[in-house]
């Protein structure tokens, strides 16, 4: 199992905040020491709001991959159906030939809407316009010339893309929150898979991936193109407790903001104790407990990569840093010496099958 981390560039709210260039400055020097210490991707996700620093994840890999030499840099997700597909491809390919080979699009819907009304796209056409996207998508990556026509953005008549990709194609996956009709869609397609966990134990989504293993299977896809990927919300201390603690605050806080935006009920303490106990649903606890865990979930779920998110609405800088020291020099090692490289990927980042296989 590889591991890595997630990462939309949480802004801490009151004394604790920070300015926009300070939050990317740090972003950074995470991506920096996660690659120092053996982890094998970090993912940036798109925001348009305030509490975010990242609305433009590709801008901030790239400065990323002018600092690194080896770790994968992904979208976390592209919210693809705001997106143009053809310029969205170009910055990727960009990213991939200044990085060497080791850029990767997750492309979602986005758990949240608000790229819908500032990029002029109806949430009627939610799921359309993310269907007629990412076909595009993979048709530009499939080569030049390129002749498409749909709804959505004006034809292409023999149309050339360039940069192409480092290699033949660039590294696509889906981002879902759990529908099992996205599990479907990127399993016919022949794509990698990333499943959002925010709440509930993994193993819940052992049936998903069940659905999209079958599914490849029946699609006539190789086991090799079948990669899983999930991701989850955590922190790590020396002492669980001191983890479980620190991490406490500003999960309440992100848990504040969604019961206000969304309707959610406000969970209490005694919830994230719950929670948190074991990290059977939260990946929060000591180096020992989270490898344990992350054990248990790749040998039971069959998971390729698991992902940390642990900055939630802004922990504190040198929290997260000490959390990602730990997740790379002490979880990692017990996590391959278990499961070896069974399932690894063939480098830092999922590599699809060419279009023609599909």
């Amino acid at each position: 199992m590889k591991l890595g981390l997630l990462s939309f560039g949480d802004i801490a709210e009151g004394d604790e905040a920070v300015t926009p260039a300070e939050a990317l400055r740090q972003t950074l020097e995470r991506i920096q020491l996660a690659e120092e210490v053996g982890l094998d991707f970090f993912g940036l996700g798109e925001h348009h709001l305030a509490r975010y620093a990242i609305s433009s994840p590709a801008t901030v890999l790239a400065a990323a991959a002018s600092v690194t030499s080896r770790i994968g840099l992904s979208s976390a997700v592209t919210v693809l159906s705001t997106e143009d597909p053809v310029r969205l491809y170009q910055q990727f390919t960009t990213l991939d030939q200044l990085s060497g080979g080791r850029a990767e699009i997750i492309a979602g819907r986005g758990s949240f809407t608000e790229s819908f009304p500032l990029f002029g796209a109806s949430l009627e056409d939610y799921d359309a316009l993310y269907d007629e996207k990412l076909q595009l998508l993979l048709q530009l990556d499939a080569g030049n010339p390129v002749t498409w026509a749909g709804r959505f953005r004006p034809p292409l008549h023999d149309a050339e893309l360039y940069p192409r990709p480092f290699r033949d194609h660039l590294a696509i996956s889906v981002g879902t929150g759990g529908n099992p009709a996205s599990s479907m869609r990127a399993a016919v397609l022949g794509l990698p898979i990333v499943y959002a966990i925010i709440g509930g134990e993994p193993e819940r989504f052992a049936p998903l991936v069940e659905l999209y293993r079958q599914t490849s299977e029946r699609a006539g896809h190789p086991v090799e193109s079948q990669h899983v990927t999930f991701g989850g919300i955590g922190l790590l201390a020396e002492r669980s407790q001191d983890a479980k603690d620190l991490f406490y605050p500003y999960w309440m806080q992100a848990m504040r903001y969604g019961a206000e935006a969304r309707g959610w009920p406000l969970p209490s303490r005694g919830d994230y104790d719950h929670y948190t106990d074991g990290s059977r649903m939260m990946l929060t606890g000591s180096p020992a407990e989270i490898a344990d865990r992350l054990i248990t979930i790749g040998s039971t779920v069959g998971a390729d990569r698991y992902a940390l998110q642990m900055d939630w609405s802004g922990v504190p800088h040198d929290i997260v840093m000490t959390s990602i020291e730990l997740l790379g020099t002490r979880v990692r090692p017990q996590v391959e010496a278990e499961l070896g490289d069974a399932g690894r990927l063939s480098s830092a980042v999922p590599v699809r099958p060419a279009l023609a296989n599909r």
